[in-house]
């Protein structure tokens, strides 16, 4: 089974998902409201709410309540997306000029917090107060992994440990508790959303670093930045940890960093790309999201045999084997 036929099969509960994410930032000011289309229009693949809804099917299935959480996890996580291309200097996202782009850091940062604001009115809907402190929890958290990761731009010296630590908190923990609110949601045993969180914390683990693979190995067609974005930008991910690691690479590609951070978001990166690509750091990357992928198939095998369980091993066999 196909990734499509996944959302195929969800396609009508998504189109109301898609619907609601519009209807939540219209109206109270019009450039907010515009500024938040301008984003959600840029699209993306909303696997959060297809998690919540998959994570729905394992207890009570009730679209009118998986809607009060899966809309506010889509429009956490873009809200996150619009600081980040503030703090990146970022031009384009997905192909698109970026709010600040567009607009301007001011109106972006505010455009973020107004959607933020939406998620969490929309979420009060749920009465489920377990439900509310795991969300402010993860908000906490992405929070912190975001000061972490400006805390170590262009820290070549940082750990590997540092890296898992910092994408737990910016990328895995969102889409563990999408699984897992989806069952919480839909009052589904504790055994089961807890299964579902482990799942979705290795999922985004190997999520995350697939996104950094392909952020040096794709090209600017198929993800929407030129490579190498993330090396400009200062952010220092794990292919370029492990290649530090190489005796041979370390002084030359320190140089090629330290030029890149000299010259800023205009650099030419791409003799420093090459030194990564002809590094073990790829394939220690893809090892790496390997192992995550597997700990995310344990996860699973506790769960009741349904189609929601299907979905979610295709679903982790294209984060780990995604080109775009």
């Amino acid at each position: 089974m196909k990734l499509l036929d996944i959302f195929g099969a969800l396609k009508k509960d998504m189109d109301v998902i898609e619907q609601q994410l519009y209807r939540s930032i219209e109206g109270d000011e019009d450039l907010l409201s515009e500024t938040s289309l301008h984003l959600l229009k840029a699209g993306g693949k909303r696997l959060r709410p297809v998690f919540v809804l998959l994570g729905g099917k394992f207890g009570d299935y009730d679209l009118n309540k998986l809607q009060h959480v899966a809309v506010p996890l889509e429009l956490i996580h873009s809200a996150s997306l619009v600081h980040d291309d503030v703090i990146d200097d970022a031009g384009t996202r997905r192909g698109k000029p970026t709010v600040k782009a567009k607009w301007d850091n001011k109106i972006a940062m505010y455009t973020g917090d107004f959607i933020y604001a939406k998620a969490l009115m929309m979420a009060t809907a749920l009465e489920n107060p377990e439900l509310h402190r795991i969300l402010a929890k993860a908000m906490v958290q992405m929070s912190i992994g975001e000061t972490e990761q400006i805390r170590d731009f262009f820290n070549t010296d940082q750990s590997v440990r540092n890296y898992l630590l910092r994408i737990r908190r910016k990328t895995a923990l969102l889409i563990a508790i999408s699984c897992q609110l989806g069952a919480l949601a839909a009052d589904a045993p504790s055994s089961v959303h807890h299964r579902l969180y482990r799942y979705g914390y290795n999922v985004g683990m190997a999520f995350q670093i697939r996104d950094d693979l392909l952020d040096l190995c794709g090209t600017e067609k198929t993800i929407g930045k030129p490579p190498g974005s993330d090396m400009r930008q200062g952010n220092i991910t794990l292919p370029v940890i492990y290649a530090l690691q190489e005796e041979k690479l370390r002084v030359p590609l320190l140089k090629e960093i330290g030029q890149i951070r000299a010259a800023g978001l205009t650099a030419n990166a791409s003799s420093a790309i090459d030194m990564i690509r002809r590094s073990e750091g790829i394939r220690r990357s893809e090892e790496l999201a390997d192992q995550f992928i597997a700990k995310a198939f344990d996860a699973l095998d506790g769960l009741p045999e349904c189609k929601a369980k299907s979905h979610l091993k295709e679903i982790a066999l294209f984060v780990n084997k995604r080109s775009y």
